[in-house]
């Protein structure tokens, strides 16, 4: 008060304008009437000194001065300063000054109008720790520091004690200088850990910061945990911009006992743009091995995405003058294309898998997946309208097989369908349909062109010959029909028709004493039809029990009972089936022109069989009671139990089917129960054949057992999905569908367990029995530990299955992984430590032992 009475009275003797002093009385006297806190706006330098002390903590905002570029902004939570004489604005407490895109925050800030400067830092609070430290944010440049020195127009700056992020890296810096979008940092320290004080750094005398660009730095070596390491640097480059950006890609260095010294996994980054990137990385031995990969990623939001990898290496193991030496090429191309069902209504997808067929059993920079013996390719082009009723697809098929060496090629293959109409119905129907008006039909065609070879012979001459073409359509004529109250009778009737380029004949050589195929060339089409009516129904049983634990027990059999007829399609009158001489005795065979087409052919014998089939589902209510309340659940007993079987009464030996049975359920949530088995009522002769008596009439049996199998599966608890809502569209789709490649620290552990059991005994022959049992899971010791394991046993070989365990450490900034398969056909091992962040991937280290380390 006697502060502000002074400075008052200093104004009268100084002769300054009554009029301002008038202006200052009734401005000081609403204040503290009211005690609110004022907006005040000075445009008049005559004022020299003005304080104002804000006792309800709310903010003052003054704003002034027209020799600014800009508008300047400021206020405080506790008081405000204004010294006009010198043009000085003192802020206290959670001050802030904004100035264009400039906001500034701290404890305590001096703002010199004059000379366009502004001072800001920290106070203590009682315990003597720092309050308010200078908090600095300029569009994408943000940073704390102890000290801030800041000129509004010229955009320099001399700060101390900053720390700033910089991309995905941090500075520590003691000095700084500002200016324009430099700044020049003296014993500064990069990071990629964010804690005030971190766990590692690069220290260097001298960093210079582009925004968004690099940051370049002197002579620099490295800290862990404050103990300097022998790496040091003659200078360092750090990429600092947004996006997308180009740079070298390190190798990895190191030693293989069969290759020697090698750099791998070097290279060059294009980053084309957002949407596009392209990487080239070449592997070299001291041996004479090398290779080189080809990686590149796309993706166009809403509409697609995918990625394409191609790898090429050759592989040099031994000397050339020795029986040892090896010499192989190996390629591989993976291209996996996504696109958005929501994009259009044609979808396009592919998912190549295709190279050489021992490509991950040697291939020196991926032996992660050396058990994989079979590649599979599909490309897909999809298209519906008119609300989905018409569809066309047209697809590439690709398989093969390590071990057999078969490869599977279906190309072209096209289908187009028409989903199920009603052709009797009437477009407006009212009232009750009539049983004509629910007669459905559709319609499908299929075109395919398949080639079957070893790989071998895949591009040897006379291959193009061996492909098999051909065309179906396929008519399904159907409709249910409710009668007696409590059945459905559902009649079928289903055509089908085949079109082939080309059919054999066959006839018996005398000279080489077999029989010879002969391709006729020429159109022909084989038609076949069946027709087959179902009755079906089911039944419900229920007992209750009163003032019992188990409230009640259901069961529900749904039986049914089907009648299918089809025609014999080997007689001359369709002329499909064919005689041949086989043997010089004058023994006859029967074959089908059509046994090589694609598709097949008719089927041969006439069938008029009755087929029956019951399913049983038990369930039982019990009763939870407690202290407050009573509540119900229901326990599934068996969620199927079905058996089926069919007489077929137009053949003349072994008219009765096999009788499989099978069964599933899940107990408590956890256990899932699968078995089946397979019974034959017919008998076996001492020779093993098959006989047309019945093991009721011979063994007093209903039938004789000749598989069965049973599966368990136990879950100890359900390890959540792994999903994320950090990264791009594509890294949240790759992670959900990639999650074994991802830790999960959030579940404390998992296990699954599975037991599997198989019987046969087809004929005379020992009966075999083989067990496994597999488990895998992972365990969390701590929060930061984690533990991925996976193993079995076989009960016949006695002996372990394949075994791999996973360890993962997270080092906060860092990060540790240890993948070991310690026995087997293929011990190996995988240590690698690295820096989480992506812009030091390359400070890391790997140890390995693979294929060719052993």
């Amino acid at each position: 008060m006697k502060s502000c009475f002074f400075l008052i009275f200093k104004n009268l003797l100084t002769g300054r304008s009554l009029f301002l002093s008038g202006i200052f009385f009734w401005f000081f006297f609403a204040a503290t009437a009211q005690n609110d806190s004022i907006p005040l706006k000075i445009s008049d330098d005559s004022l020299t000194k003005i304080t104002v002390d804000t006792l309800n903590n709310d903010s003052i905002t003054v704003s002034g001065n027209e020799d600014f570029k800009s508008k300047v902004e400021y206020k405080a939570d506790d008081s405000l300063y204004f010294d006009v004489e010198n043009e000085v604005v003192y802020l206290y407490g959670n001050a802030e000054v904004k100035y264009e895109d400039m906001i500034l925050k701290a404890n305590y800030m001096e703002v010199n109008l004059g000379n366009k400067n502004m001072y800001s830092t920290f106070t203590k609070d009682s315990a003597g720790e720092k309050a308010g430290i200078p908090d600095f944010a300029q569009q994408d440049d943000k940073f704390t520091a102890d000290e801030i020195r800041y000129n509004f127009n010229t955009k320099k700056g001399k700060i101390k004690g900053v720390y700033t992020q910089q991309g995905e890296g941090f500075i520590h810096g003691e000095i700084v200088k500002k200016i324009d979008d430099y700044e020049y940092i003296s014993h500064g320290l990069y990071t990629t850990c964010d804690l005030p004080h971190p766990h590692y750094g690069i220290m260097a005398a001298k960093l210079k910061v582009i925004n968004n660009k690099k940051i370049i730095t002197g002579p620099a070596y490295m800290i862990i945990e404050d103990v300097p390491m022998p790496l040091a640097l003659p200078f360092g480059f750090f990429p600092n911009r947004k996006g997308q950006s180009s740079g070298l890609i390190i190798p990895d260095y190191g030693e293989s006992g069969d290759l020697g010294f090698f750099l791998r996994n070097g290279g060059y980054y294009f980053g084309i743009s957002d949407n596009l990137d392209l990487a080239l990385t070449g592997d070299i031995y001291s041996k004479g091995s090398w290779g080189g990969q080809l990686y590149t990623n796309y993706a166009n939001r809403y509409h697609y995405n995918g990625n394409f990898n191609f790898t090429y290496s050759k592989i040099v193991t031994g000397e050339s003058d020795l029986p040892v030496f090896s010499y192989t090429k190996q390629f591989f191309v993976h291209w996996l294309h996504n696109q958005d069902p929501k994009a259009r209504p044609s979808r396009f997808s592919a998912n190549v898998n295709a190279g050489s067929l021992d490509n991950y059993t040697t291939q020196i920079s991926t032996p992660d997946n050396y058990l994989t013996n079979t590649f599979t390719s599909t490309v897909n082009y999809q298209k519906s309208w008119d609300d989905n009723r018409y569809s066309f697809s047209t697809s590439l098929y690709h398989d093969q097989n390590s071990l057999s060496r078969d490869i599977t090629i279906r190309f072209p293959q096209a289908d187009f369908s028409v989903s199920r109409f009603f052709p009797f119905q009437k477009k407006n129907p009212v009232g009750e349909q009539k049983w004509y008006e629910k007669i459905g039909t559709s319609y499908a065609v299929s075109l395919q062109n398949k080639l079957v070879t070893k790989d071998s012979l895949l591009f040897t001459k006379g291959t193009l010959e061996k492909f098999q073409y051909g065309m179906q359509h396929f008519i399904p004529v159907n409709t249910s029909i409710k009668f007696l109250k409590f059945f459905t009778l559902a009649p079928n009737f289903t055509y089908n028709e085949r079109w082939y380029m080309q059919t054999i004949e066959k006839h018996f050589d005398e000279d080489s004493n077999r029989v010879v195929i002969d391709t006729i060339t020429g159109f022909k089409a084989g038609r076949d039809f069946s027709t087959s009516a179902s009755m079906l129904t089911k039944i419900y049983g229920l007992v209750q029990f009163k003032d019992a634990k188990i409230m009640a027990i259901r069961h529900v059999m749904s039986p049914s009972l089907t009648f299918s007829y089809r025609p014999d399609f080997s007689t001359p009158y369709w002329n499909y089936y064919k005689n041949v001489q086989v043997d010089t005795n004058g023994g006859v065979s029967k074959y089908s022109i059509f046994e090589q087409g694609i598709f097949g052919g008719p089927a041969a014998g006439k069938q008029e069989s009755i087929g029956f089939y019951l399913d049983n589902n038990l369930e039982m209510k019990i009763r939870k009671t407690t202290d407050t309340s009573e509540t119900t659940k229901k326990i599934k007993i068996f969620e199927s139990l079905s058996i089926s079987t069919s007489y077929n009464l137009a053949a003349d030996s072994f008219q009765l089917s096999n009788i499989p049975i099978n069964a599933r359920t899940n107990l408590f949530d956890k256990v899932n129960l699968q078995g089946n088995c397979n019974f034959d009522p017919y008998i076996i002769d001492f020779s093993g054949r098959r006989r047309n008596i019945y093991e009721l009439k011979e063994h007093h049996r209903l039938a004789r057992l000749t598989s069965a199998s049973l599966s368990v599966g136990y879950s100890l608890i359900h390890a959540s999905k792994k999903t994320t809502t950090k990264g791009s569209d594509a890294d949240q789709h790759y992670i959900a569908t990639h999650p074994n490649e991802y830790v999960d620290l959030d579940v404390p552990f998992s296990l699954t367990v599975n037991y599997s059991l198989t019987y046969s005994h087809p004929g005379n022959e020992p009966s075999t029995t083989n067990q496994i049992v597999n488990f895998n899971g992972d365990l969390s010791l701590t929060p930061k530990w984690k533990i991925i394991f996976s193993s079995g046993y076989d009960f016949h070989l006695h002996d372990i299955t394949y075994t791999s365990f996973s360890f993962y450490r997270d080092m906060h900034c860092w990060e540790m992984r240890l993948n070991w398969v310690p026995f087997g056909s293929f011990p190996y091992y995988n240590f690698q430590i690295n820096v989480k962040a992506a812009v030091l991937q390359d400070l890391k280290y790997i140890k390995k032992n693979d294929v060719y380390d052993r």
